[in-house]
Protein backbone atom coordinates (compact mmCIF):
# COMPACT_ATOMS: atom_id res chain seq x y z
CA UNK A 1 0.00 0.00 0.00
CA UNK A 2 1.43 3.39 -0.97
CA UNK A 3 1.38 6.38 1.36
CA UNK A 4 -1.02 9.17 0.47
CA UNK A 5 0.96 12.23 -0.60
CA UNK A 6 0.35 15.23 1.64
CA UNK A 7 2.22 18.47 2.24
CA UNK A 8 -0.12 20.91 3.96
CA UNK A 9 0.94 23.88 6.08
CA UNK A 10 -1.31 26.23 8.06
CA UNK A 11 0.28 29.22 9.78
CA UNK A 12 -1.02 32.31 11.51
CA UNK A 13 1.29 35.07 12.66
CA UNK A 14 2.56 38.60 12.03
CA UNK A 15 4.29 39.80 8.85
CA UNK A 16 7.55 41.35 10.02
CA UNK A 17 8.39 43.09 6.73
CA UNK A 18 6.93 44.18 3.42
CA UNK A 19 7.51 41.40 0.84
CA UNK A 20 10.64 41.80 -1.29
CA UNK A 21 11.34 40.35 -4.73
CA UNK A 22 12.79 36.84 -4.58
CA UNK A 23 12.96 35.65 -8.20
CA UNK A 24 11.05 35.35 -11.46
CA UNK A 25 9.96 32.06 -13.00
CA UNK A 26 7.90 31.54 -16.18
CA UNK A 27 7.08 35.28 -16.30
CA UNK A 28 5.72 35.23 -12.73
CA UNK A 29 7.44 37.24 -10.02
CA UNK A 30 7.71 35.73 -6.57
CA UNK A 31 8.20 37.64 -3.34
CA UNK A 32 9.19 36.62 0.17
CA UNK A 33 8.67 37.94 3.68
CA UNK A 34 9.22 36.67 7.25
CA UNK A 35 6.20 35.58 9.29
CA UNK A 36 6.57 35.50 13.06
CA UNK A 37 4.55 32.72 14.72
CA UNK A 38 4.45 32.42 18.53
CA UNK A 39 4.76 29.08 20.31
CA UNK A 40 2.83 28.14 23.44
CA UNK A 41 6.15 28.22 25.31
CA UNK A 42 6.53 31.92 24.61
CA UNK A 43 9.28 31.42 22.03
CA UNK A 44 8.67 32.47 18.44
CA UNK A 45 9.43 30.93 15.06
CA UNK A 46 10.29 33.32 12.23
CA UNK A 47 9.45 31.53 8.99
CA UNK A 48 10.11 32.51 5.35
CA UNK A 49 6.98 32.84 3.20
CA UNK A 50 7.15 32.78 -0.61
CA UNK A 51 4.19 34.11 -2.60
CA UNK A 52 3.33 35.02 -6.21
CA UNK A 53 2.97 38.70 -7.10
CA UNK A 54 -0.83 38.35 -7.33
CA UNK A 55 -1.02 37.88 -3.54
CA UNK A 56 0.95 41.03 -2.63
CA UNK A 57 -2.19 43.10 -1.78
CA UNK A 58 -2.96 40.59 1.00
CA UNK A 59 0.27 41.36 2.90
CA UNK A 60 1.05 44.44 4.98
CA UNK A 61 3.96 44.85 7.37
CA UNK A 62 2.74 44.25 10.93
CA UNK A 63 -0.45 42.60 9.70
CA UNK A 64 -1.84 39.43 11.27
CA UNK A 65 -2.07 36.84 8.49
CA UNK A 66 -3.30 33.30 7.97
CA UNK A 67 -1.22 31.41 5.40
CA UNK A 68 -2.08 28.08 3.79
CA UNK A 69 0.47 26.38 1.60
CA UNK A 70 3.25 23.83 1.33
CA UNK A 71 6.77 23.46 2.72
CA UNK A 72 9.20 23.54 -0.19
CA UNK A 73 12.95 22.99 -0.54
CA UNK A 74 15.35 24.52 -3.04
CA UNK A 75 19.02 23.89 -3.75
CA UNK A 76 21.17 26.87 -2.79
CA UNK A 77 23.73 27.30 -5.56
CA UNK A 78 25.20 30.54 -4.23
CA UNK A 79 27.72 28.77 -2.03
CA UNK A 80 26.65 30.94 0.92
CA UNK A 81 24.63 29.51 3.79
CA UNK A 82 22.81 26.19 3.90
CA UNK A 83 22.86 23.97 0.80
CA UNK A 84 19.14 23.30 1.24
CA UNK A 85 16.81 26.29 1.49
CA UNK A 86 13.36 25.77 3.01
CA UNK A 87 10.42 28.09 2.53
CA UNK A 88 6.64 28.00 2.92
CA UNK A 89 5.02 28.46 -0.48
CA UNK A 90 1.72 30.29 0.03
CA UNK A 91 -1.32 29.00 -1.84
CA UNK A 92 -3.67 31.39 -0.04
CA UNK A 93 -3.31 34.32 2.37
CA UNK A 94 -6.13 35.85 4.37
CA UNK A 95 -6.55 38.12 7.41
CA UNK A 96 -5.69 36.34 10.65
CA UNK A 97 -8.33 35.07 13.06
CA UNK A 98 -6.26 36.15 16.09
CA UNK A 99 -5.56 32.46 16.70
CA UNK A 100 -1.81 31.79 16.34
CA UNK A 101 -1.33 28.54 14.45
CA UNK A 102 1.57 26.41 13.21
CA UNK A 103 0.57 23.05 11.75
CA UNK A 104 2.00 20.81 9.07
CA UNK A 105 0.88 17.42 7.75
CA UNK A 106 3.50 15.61 5.69
CA UNK A 107 3.86 12.29 3.96
CA UNK A 108 6.70 10.95 1.91
CA UNK A 109 9.63 8.56 1.93
CA UNK A 110 12.66 8.43 4.18
CA UNK A 111 15.66 9.22 1.95
CA UNK A 112 18.55 9.07 4.45
CA UNK A 113 19.27 6.77 7.41
CA UNK A 114 17.83 8.18 10.67
CA UNK A 115 20.37 9.77 13.02
CA UNK A 116 19.47 8.82 16.60
CA UNK A 117 21.24 10.36 19.60
CA UNK A 118 20.70 11.45 23.19
CA UNK A 119 21.18 14.82 24.84
CA UNK A 120 23.58 15.17 27.79
CA UNK A 121 20.47 14.90 30.00
CA UNK A 122 19.48 11.62 28.33
CA UNK A 123 16.61 12.83 26.14
CA UNK A 124 16.21 10.96 22.84
CA UNK A 125 16.44 12.86 19.53
CA UNK A 126 16.18 11.57 15.97
CA UNK A 127 16.92 13.49 12.77
CA UNK A 128 15.17 12.38 9.58
CA UNK A 129 15.21 13.53 5.94
CA UNK A 130 11.86 13.10 4.23
CA UNK A 131 11.38 13.23 0.46
CA UNK A 132 7.88 14.60 -0.13
CA UNK A 133 6.85 14.09 -3.79
CA UNK A 134 5.68 17.06 -5.82
CA UNK A 135 4.15 17.23 -9.30
CA UNK A 136 6.19 16.61 -12.45
CA UNK A 137 8.41 14.04 -10.76
CA UNK A 138 10.01 16.50 -8.38
CA UNK A 139 10.33 16.21 -4.60
CA UNK A 140 10.93 18.42 -1.60
CA UNK A 141 13.64 17.26 0.81
CA UNK A 142 12.54 18.22 4.29
CA UNK A 143 14.47 17.80 7.56
CA UNK A 144 12.39 16.41 10.43
CA UNK A 145 13.30 16.17 14.12
CA UNK A 146 11.59 13.87 16.63
CA UNK A 147 11.93 13.75 20.41
CA UNK A 148 11.34 11.22 23.17
CA UNK A 149 9.44 8.06 22.31
CA UNK A 150 8.74 9.37 18.80
CA UNK A 151 12.52 9.58 18.30
CA UNK A 152 12.93 5.98 19.44
CA UNK A 153 10.28 4.78 16.98
CA UNK A 154 11.59 6.92 14.14
CA UNK A 155 15.12 5.63 14.75
CA UNK A 156 13.99 2.14 13.68
CA UNK A 157 12.99 3.33 10.21
CA UNK A 158 15.03 2.47 7.14
CA UNK A 159 15.72 4.32 3.89
CA UNK A 160 12.76 3.85 1.56
CA UNK A 161 10.17 3.51 4.33
CA UNK A 162 7.07 5.66 3.76
CA UNK A 163 5.67 7.64 6.67
CA UNK A 164 3.17 10.36 7.47
CA UNK A 165 3.40 12.84 10.32
CA UNK A 166 1.92 15.91 11.92
CA UNK A 167 3.97 18.64 13.52
CA UNK A 168 5.05 22.26 13.23
CA UNK A 169 7.57 24.20 11.17
CA UNK A 170 10.23 25.74 13.37
CA UNK A 171 13.24 28.01 13.07
CA UNK A 172 16.47 27.39 14.96
CA UNK A 173 19.60 29.54 15.28
CA UNK A 174 22.97 27.82 15.15
CA UNK A 175 26.59 28.90 14.77
CA UNK A 176 28.74 27.91 11.79
CA UNK A 177 32.51 28.20 11.78
CA UNK A 178 33.76 29.59 8.45
CA UNK A 179 37.00 31.00 7.08
CA UNK A 180 35.78 34.42 8.16
CA UNK A 181 34.98 33.34 11.71
CA UNK A 182 31.81 32.16 13.44
CA UNK A 183 28.51 33.08 11.79
CA UNK A 184 25.02 32.90 13.29
CA UNK A 185 22.67 31.15 10.86
CA UNK A 186 19.03 30.06 10.93
CA UNK A 187 17.88 26.54 10.08
CA UNK A 188 14.31 25.46 9.42
CA UNK A 189 12.93 22.01 10.17
CA UNK A 190 9.73 20.13 10.94
CA UNK A 191 9.27 19.22 14.59
CA UNK A 192 7.28 15.97 14.66
CA UNK A 193 4.33 15.83 17.07
CA UNK A 194 2.51 12.72 15.83
CA UNK A 195 3.64 9.80 13.69
CA UNK A 196 0.60 8.87 11.61
CA UNK A 197 2.03 5.94 9.65
CA UNK A 198 4.98 3.73 10.30
CA UNK A 199 5.72 1.23 7.54
CA UNK A 200 6.40 -1.54 6.96
CA UNK A 201 7.11 -2.70 10.50
CA UNK A 202 3.84 -1.64 12.11
CA UNK A 203 1.48 -2.40 9.24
Amino acid sequence: MTTQIRNEVLLEGVALETPSLSHENHSTRFYRFPLQVPRLSGQVDTLPILLPESMLPQVTEGGNLRVQGQLRSFNNRSGVGSRLVLTVYARSISPGLDEPCNQITLSGTLCKPPVFRRTPLGRSICDLMLAAPRRYGRADYLPVIAWGQLAVRAGRLQVGDPLSLEGRVQSRTYHKVTDLGTEARVAYEVSMMHLLELEPEER
